[in-house]
């Protein structure tokens, strides 16, 4: 009896030790995103799930976020360990330069992961505001984007190029794009900003909601854009993409991609990118709510607009995969 006893406690301690040793192996990742009325939550969402259910020793859970440059000095600040952000956010903030929350606060443990498609800069504004291009916002209220985004950045980089500052502006409006589309549609503002891929569900539903038109970048304008800032590249958004926008509108592009923490373990991250982007990619294109994956990414394009070294996990990836790195996308010895 006492021997039974015995072999049932040696067992269920066993049972319970390696129990805890699983807990213990896996791998918890916060992923940053954006409004859940962008693309970046969705895209997050999406990658949590295909880990969640891939089994392989990692867990993620997205996050509503303030975007691209939130997300930056999260996982700077170590309360996030991978987050969805700008090319030109994710350059700024691990040099430390271009973005006043990165002055004095290089976030110098960001590192890139993959690069997954092209952003491009809307300008919507109520057909009844007397606005044509974007000098016309002067004067106007204008929601710039939410605190600490990369559509903030852009704001005010695009209307420097046309004179126009944010004290130019008779109210600057911030908060969630969500938030801008009902005040767009209630005549509270007259124009936004939004960086995001193409389709977002909020520019659909302005484009639905209120009479509004997508605001087209002179050539001039964009060819001073491309030569202050490197990483603007000239985009059409094609005619019919949003209801009642049936011209081509010229503007420029980002690219969207993900960054993480130095600090996690390389064998972790060439595990989430070899279960994401190779072992479930059709899951990727399937389940993940976002078009613009479909139409625009492949591992092969990981590279474009890569903007800071890579981790190093992300770097076994790419190399298992045949993908060509850059020599300044490797990560320093």
């Amino acid at each position: 009896m006492q021997l039974g006893k015995r072999l049932l406690i040696a067992t269920c301690g066993l049972l319970l030790t390696t129990t805890m040793a699983a807990a213990q192996s896996t791998t918890f990742i916060t992923i940053g995103s954006g409004s859940t009325s962008g693309l970046y939550y969705p895209t997050a969402v999406g990658i949590a799930k295909i880990l969640g259910e891939a089994d392989v020793g990692l867990r993620a859970n997205a996050r509503s976020t303030g975007a691209s440059v939130f997300n930056a000095n999260a996982i700077g600040e170590g309360s996030l360990q991978m987050g969805m952000m700008q090319n030109n956010i994710a350059h700024y903030a691990y040099h430390g330069t271009g973005v006043k929350a990165f002055e004095n606060n290089r976030i110098d443990n960001l590192r890139g992961l993959i690069s997954l498609y092209p952003e491009a800069i809307h300008i919507l504004a109520r057909e009844d505001a007397d606005i044509e291009t974007v000098a016309d916002l002067a004067g106007k209220r204008v929601y710039v984007g939410d605190v600490g985004s990369g559509t903030e950045q852009d704001a005010i980089n695009i209307m420097e190029v046309f004179g126009v500052s944010l004290d130019d502006l008779q109210a600057t409006v911030r908060g969630s794009s969500g938030d801008a589309v009902g005040l767009l549609r209630d005549d509270k503002i007259a124009a936004m900003f939004y960086t995001v891929g193409l389709g977002s569900a909020a520019i659909v539903e302005a484009a639905q909601t209120a009479p509004v038109t997508v605001i087209s970048i002179a050539e001039d304008p964009l060819a001073q854009l491309q030569d202050e800032y490197g990483f603007y590249t000239p985009f059409t958004i094609p005619g019919g993409t949003y209801p009642g926008v049936d011209e081509d509108v010229k503007t420029v592009t980002l690219m969207a991609m993900l960054g993480a923490d130095a600090a996690l373990p390389e064998e972790d991250v060439y595990t989430f990118m070899n279960t994401v982007f190779n072992e479930h990619l059709d899951a990727f294109y399937n389940d993940v709510q976002n078009p613009n994956l479909d139409e625009f990414f492949t591992v092969e394009k990981g590279m474009e607009g890569m903007s800071i070294p890579l981790h190093p996990g992300a770097v076994k990836f790419f190399k298992e995969q045949g993908v060509e790195i850059p020599d300044n996308l490797m990560p320093s010895a």
